[in-house]
């Protein structure tokens, strides 16, 4: 494992740090990231289509992607590297993250048609967009979605229901994943499309969180046409597609969750002097996991030089930092005994961040697999044990619908 940059990667990390000293603020230990989210759309959705704008111009919004699509041409390396280095700063957060980092590049390696059309405008920030994967009764087992697409000539009728779908209220497009064939076992039945987010048909519902915001959505399809030109895979090759999307996924190791870690509780322990030995072991616990992440992440560094692509290990890295965001944020609750039953503003700038991670972290615990599943996956997938007895693979789907 290799902890230093390389002399072209040290160069790289140079300029990108240069050029984000020069355009936006540091963070603070404790600063809420994440509360950009919680800002009105009006006043959201300008500054960080602002800022995608400028990291366009410059060539950091779409590093991996093809120069011919509005990207920059860059190795998997610099993308990382850019990431690690925006996340030590105060920049826009929680619009195209998901467009970027997941919905576009699967298009970009699966639907070149598709891609001179969307790909550029989403990279200059011009088109939000969306993932349509989750549903109702099919979140953490995806391939059991019920979202129904049925082929009349050259389109296809779509009818069904997404849910926790991020940013669906203010996204132009979406890529869904969709049942075509409902006889076929469910893994092989999925399709995967373009949808645009304004059609006739489509209705959005934000979902109230604890934490006071909208973030999430309900979206209902109730006979939506979308045109077979506008088909991102093979019918019946959608859990291709689907894998496709969570390997672009994985490469987003690096970046930052928005929420508070370690240094929140370093940061507090300073303040308040409060050097119990309760406190410096819960710091100093939550210090080791986060230098794990960050070891971790060199060891990916290391595979990407050696031009191997990052695996279902990449899971590790989420599965630790949420917890510990919501952990960090119930530890100083704690400590302020039975004020910390009041509201932000009666403490201070550091906790509106700590309330946001205690009611985001369980959010993020299941957002893009709960801890269930990464641990599924790490142990199946990583350490090679013993698989969970499956009874779901076949053409049950059908056989349901008829009971």
């Amino acid at each position: 494992m290799h902890l230093n940059d390389t002399p072209d990667q040290a160069a790289y990390r140079a300029a990108a740090r240069a050029w984000l000293s020069a355009n936006a603020e540091l963070r603070r230990d404790g600063d809420d990231l994440a509360g950009f989210r919680a800002l009105p759309d009006a006043e959201k959705l300008p500054r960080a289509r602002a800022w995608q704008a400028k990291k366009a111009a410059e060539g950091y919004a779409a590093i991996m992607m093809a120069p011919a699509l509005g990207g920059a041409g860059g190795t998997p390396i610099q993308h990382i590297i850019y990431r690690q280095e925006e996340a030590r700063y105060r920049v826009p957060f929680g619009v195209y993250e998901i467009g970027l980092g997941m919905c576009l590049p699967t298009i970009a390696s699966l639907a070149p048609t598709l891609a001179q059309r969307y790909v550029p405008p989403g990279i200059r920030g011009e088109e939000v967009w969306c993932q349509l994967f989750s549903e109702p009764s099919a979140g953490s087992d995806l391939a059991a979605l019920q979202t129904r697409a049925r082929r009349e000539g050259d389109h296809w009728i779509v009818n069904g229901q997404k849910i926790w779908t991020s940013g669906a209220h203010f996204s132009d497009y979406g890529i869904l994943l969709a049942r075509t064939d409902p006889n076929a076992p469910k893994h092989a039945g999925l399709t995967m499309f373009v949808v645009d987010m304004k059609a006739p048909g489509i209705s959005v519902r934000p979902l109230r969180q604890m934490s006071g915001e909208r973030d999430f959505n309900e979206v209902f399809f109730d006979n939506v046409t979308i045109l077979d030109s506008h088909r991102v895979t093979a019918p019946g090759a959608g859990w291709q597609g689907a894998l496709t999307t969570l390997m672009f996924e994985r490469m987003n190791v690096g970046a930052d969750i928005g929420l508070i870690d370690w240094r929140a509780a370093a940061r507090y322990a300073r303040e308040r002097k409060a050097d119990d030995a309760v406190t410096r072991a819960k710091v100093a616990d939550w210090y080791i996991e986060s230098q794990g992440v960050n070891l971790f992440a060199y060891r990916t560094l290391t595979a990407l030089s050696g031009g191997e692509t990052p695996g279902p290990e990449q899971s590790i890295g989420k599965l630790v930092t949420a917890r510990q965001a919501q952990d960090v944020a119930q530890f100083l609750l704690d400590a302020l005994a039975e004020d910390g039953a009041l509201c932000e503003e009666h403490h201070g700038e550091m906790w509106a961040a700590v309330e946001r991670a205690w009611c985001w972290g369980a959010g993020m615990r299941i957002a893009g697999g709960g801890d269930e599943i990464l641990r599924n996956v790490i142990a199946e997938r990583v350490l090679h044990l013993p698989g969970e007895p499956r009874t779901d693979k076949g053409p049950r789907l059908k056989a349901r619908e008829q009971i």
